[in-house]
């Protein structure tokens, strides 16, 4: 297949192209700029001229394709909500492109919109249209499609790593220099879940040869690491102290991401697992940050 790919020079997106090409696949990655078309022709992709900001660029991607995989999204977090709104625009143009055909369009999304509403770890087969989580844009998105007789189908991430990035854990490793400690809340027994970057490019080319139209399939390896292993791992390798704080310290030491202190994001892919035949095989996420470079600068 012709697989349109947005997000192609990004962390995840470099990583699907391997996997792509590898299977026999070829890659229309979309950029919008010399050096990421550079990048996309050393890498054995063509290239596609576009932006996010022109949902009609990606439109034309879609419909040069024969498949789509959608992992751009603009992760500037003090515009949260509108990137949302801009996904699902771009999510619906797409889907413009591809009506009245059987070609598939894999959306990106997170694994804490499959959280139930009584709690416990995310689920594929949660959608809850009214959760409180602003990307749930996306997914509404993307049912909105499927309910036209369009192909979607959806990864949720966890926390995507490797040893220069790890998901949300990266920018919390600068708001901790920025306060001059790692801090968890209370007893730091909320859970993240994860998976290494290869694992989940990997996990993106199994929907797509395997998966079936409306499936949300769940990219976490690890059901949950605790807040406080990860703020121990942070300060072995950063240097910083480590401290429990009360929740009148939380703004203090997480900033901007405080609303996230609290949070249990766990996450389970049995179903993904027995569905795809999935098999991770990539290192942990507390390995990941005992061999990340903390030197200089935040990671990633």
């Amino acid at each position: 297949m012709r697989v349109f790919l947005t997000g192609a020079t990004g962390f995840i997106g470099s990583h699907v192209i391997p996997e792509l090409l590898g299977r026999g696949h070829r890659v229309l990655g979309l950029t919008r700029s010399d050096a990421g078309a550079r990048l996309l022709e050393a890498a054995g992709a063509e290239v596609h001229r576009g932006d996010l900001e022109q949902p009609e660029t990606l439109a034309s991607g879609a419909a040069a394709a024969d498949a789509v995989i959608h992992c751009a999204f603009d992760h500037d977090f003090t515009t949260f909500v509108e990137n949302t709104k801009k996904d699902e625009r771009n999510i619906a143009a797409m889907g413009e492109a591809l009506a009245g055909t059987q070609k598939p369009i894999l959306i990106t999304s997170g694994v804490g919109i499959g959280t139930p509403l009584h709690g416990g770890p995310a689920t594929e087969d949660v959608l809850n249209p009214r959760h409180a989580n602003p990307r749930i844009a996306t997914e509404l998105a993307g049912a909105a499609l499927t309910a036209r007789g369009i192909d979607v189908r959806t990864i949720r991430l966890p926390q995507v790593h490797d040893t220069t990035k790890a998901g949300l854990i990266t920018p919390l490793i600068a708001e901790a220099r920025r306060a001059g400690a790692v801090a968890y809340l209370g007893a730091g027994h909320t859970r993240w879940s994860a998976a290494h970057v290869s694992d989940v490019a990997r996990l993106y080319v199994l929907a797509l040869e395997k998966g079936e139209p409306g499936a949300r399939y769940n990219a976490s390896v690890e059901e949950g690491v605790t807040a406080r292993a990860i703020a121990e791992a942070i300060g072995r390798g950063s240097g910083l102290p480590v401290r429990s704080i009360a929740a009148d310290e939380v703004q203090h030491y997480f900033g901007w991401m405080a609303p996230f202190a609290a949070l249990d994001m766990i996450a389970s892919s049995a179903w993904t697992r027995a569905r795809l035949g999935w098999e991770p095989t990539g290192p942990d996420l507390l390995e990941d940050l005992a061999a990340m470079d903390f030197s200089a600068r935040s990671p990633g």
